[in-house]
C-alpha cells in the first residue's frame, strides 16, 4: 500500500480502513457458489428494525427454505444473540444461515430472491449487502468500516483485481444505501485524492 496513505480515514462520522479503497473485489458466486452464507460460526450480523422486516417476510419466503432451517425459526426464531452479545441471523447446524437456499449447485439468499420476485421491499440484512465491509459503531456516534479478508472470498479478489474495481466502488449501491449519496461522493472524492481513483 502507498506510504502517504493514513491506515485510517475519516469521511462524515465514519472511520475507513484505507484498504477499502486500495483493496480490489468482485463476488465471484461461480468460484465460491455462495459460501459466505454458509461458512462461519454464526449467522449475519442484523439490526432490531431488520430483525421486524425478516419476521414481516417470513411467511413469503418460508417455502424456500428448508426444513432444517424451518425447525430452527420454529424454535429460536430468525435471530439470536452470539458470542459477543449481537444479534445474527439463525443458522442451522452451527454454519448456515437460515435463510440459504440453493439453486443449481449455488447458496442463494431467500430474502434476496422473494425481493428480487418483487414479493418484498426487504433486500436482505445491510450486514450481508456491505460484505466484505464489515461496520461497527462505537460511542458518540462514529461508525467504522473494515474490510474483512476471508480465504472464501479468494475468487472475488482475483476478480476484483482483473476488472480493477475498488471495494468501495463494487459496493457502491449498499454504502449508498446505508450512508447516502452526498456522503458516497465525499467518499469518492477522498479515494481520487489518495489514491488517484
Amino acid at each position: 500500500m502507498n506510504e502517504k496513505i493514513p491506515p485510517i480515514l475519516q469521511v462524515g462520522d465514519v472511520l475507513i480502513s484505507s484498504d477499502i479503497l486500495t483493496e480490489k473485489f468482485c463476488c465471484n458466486l461461480d468460484a465460491c457458489h455462495g459460501a459466505c452464507c454458509i461458512e462461519g460460526d454464526a449467522g449475519a450480523p442484523v439490526s432490531i428494525d431488520e430483525i421486524a422486516e425478516i419476521e414481516n417476510v417470513l411467511d413469503t419466503v418460508w417455502d424456500d427454505l428448508s426444513a432444517t432451517a424451518q425447525s430452527v425459526i420454529d424454535r429460536q426464531g430468525v435471530a439470536y444473540s452470539d458470542r459477543e452479545g449481537d444479534m445474527v441471523t439463525s443458522i442451522v447446524a452451527g454454519k448456515d444461515c437460515v435463510f440459504t437456499c440453493y439453486e443449481g449447485g449455488m447458496c442463494l439468499c431467500a430474502l434476496e430472491k422473494a425481493h428480487r420476485r418483487e414479493q418484498s421491499r426487504f433486500v436482505k440484512p445491510m450486514s450481508c449487502a456491505l460484505y466484505p465491509i464489515r461496520e461497527k459503531t462505537f460511542s458518540g456516534g462514529l461508525v467504522g468500516l473494515n474490510y474483512h479478508r476471508w480465504a472464501i472470498c479468494k475468487p472475488a479478489v482475483k476478480k476484483g483485481q482483473e476488472l480493477n474495481l475498488p471495494v468501495y466502488r463494487f459496493l457502491k449501491a449498499p454504502l449508498i444505501k446505508r450512508f447516502g449519496e452526498a456522503w458516497y461522493e465525499e467518499l469518492c472524492q477522498v479515494a481520487k485524492e489518495l489514491v488517484g481513483e
